[in-house]
């Protein structure tokens, strides 16, 4: 059962005519969804447009710095939208919250899109923006060895890849916080079957996801993270699922395997939950309740 006041605001959208395009195309999913939610204004001492390293040359940020003269830990950010949709500023919320409430910097990467550009430029983004990190630190007053990787759906999907590919190494992550994540591409899970239509994500939203971002390449374990041979040694993860989605089950199925590779795993199962819900923080308890989350793993793994 979806938690009241949520069911409340998917009638309210009904009412108001929202509707995706018909067919689905990139240009007009990003008219339609590239609207940041409002919610009331966070204060965060510092906001600022910056650049970090790319795949292929400099791509933009935004850093938000709680206590600007300290050098603070940092959470990256990788905003979701099935890597077609969602900015800097449809998270601009979601940035300020954490910094607020876990106490630590927060930059927010705007890594290249799909269809433009498929996988596996988005991820090759944001695994450069990290380990470029080091060299930017002293300017953007962070400690690039106490980081975290946090991401939202499609964003889950970059942090868990990020974090898969950054193991072991000079700037390997303290954690990854992943919001309902896309793992994989199975269409055949019971949470696929049971939320097919009718929520704020379909099967035919990720059937068109997951054409625009992989096309016609070769399932690769940084593009589905499930799908890797060895998690071992991969960043402790915070896994927030809702109980209404189509992507429950590979959420689910992606902690049993980490759990079984010796990757501690802390995971909250919204069972009132719908795809996207922590972006209604401030408005719907439940969003508070999951953005807490995020915000107290945040805080334990980076000190």
């Amino acid at each position: 059962m979806i938690d009241p006041v949520l069911q409340q605001m998917i009638e309210a959208m009904a009412a108001s005519g929202f509707a995706l395009p018909d067919p689905l195309e990139a240009t007009a999913m990003r008219a339609l969804m590239d609207n940041p939610f409002p919610t009331a204004p966070i204060e965060v001492a510092e906001v600022r447009d910056v650049e970090v390293d790319g795949g292929a040359g400099p791509i933009a940020a935004r850093l938000y710095h709680p206590r600007p003269g300290e050098t603070l830990p940092v959470a990256v950010l990788f905003h979701g939208g099935g890597w077609v949709v969602g900015t800097l500023d449809t998270h601009d919320g979601l940035a300020r919250v954490l910094a607020r409430d876990a106490g630590c910097a927060v930059l927010s990467v705007a890594y290249r899109l799909a269809p433009e550009h498929r996988f596996p430029a988005p991820v090759d983004d944001c695994i450069a923006a990290v380990k470029g990190l080091p060299a930017r630190a002293a300017g953007f007053g962070i400690d690039a060895g106490r980081l975290a990787l946090v991401g939202d759906s499609a964003g889950g999907n970059l942090a868990a890849a990020a974090a898969l590919a950054l193991r072991g190494g000079a700037v390997a992550p303290r954690a990854q916080v992943l919001f309902y994540p896309v793992i994989d591409n199975d269409f055949t899970t019971p949470s696929y079957r049971a939320n097919a239509a009718g929520g704020l994500l379909t099967n035919e939203m990720m059937a068109f996801f997951w054409d625009a971002y992989l096309g016609a390449a070769d399932p690769h374990e940084l593009a589905m993270p499930i799908r890797a041979a060895d998690l071992t040694g991969v960043a402790p993860a915070t896994i927030v699922l809702a109980g209404n989605d189509p992507l429950h089950d590979e959420g689910a199925a992606y902690a049993a395997k980490l759990r079984a590779a010796g990757v501690p795993v802390d995971l909250h199962d919204f069972a009132g939950g719908i795809h996207g819900f922590a972006s209604f923080f401030g408005i719907a308890p439940i969003a508070d309740e999951a953005v807490a989350v995020a915000a107290a793993a945040l805080r334990k793994a980076l000190g």
